[in-house]
């Protein structure tokens, strides 16, 4: 399965929060690190795998409307 990385700004622009509020309020509580993103070569950069974000989004809102993406 081929996986969308995403900058902060680029996932901020899919998901229409501010990059502010996914760095401080969402990263570490809700995106978790080795699971929704990643630090490539253990680097700063952060990456944000799109298909897992997206997975937990649906599922979060709708449990059983989007079964289908599990």
């Amino acid at each position: 399965m081929e996986m969308t990385y995403l900058t902060t700004e680029e996932l901020s622009e899919r998901i229409k929060y501010d990059v502010r509020t996914i760095r401080e309020r969402l990263k570490d509580s809700v995106l978790l690190e080795g699971i929704h993103y990643i630090r490539p070569f253990g680097g700063r950069k952060i990456l944000y795998v799109w298909e897992r974000v997206e997975k937990d989004m649906y599922s979060s809102a709708c449990p059983t409307s989007f079964s289908a993406l599990a």
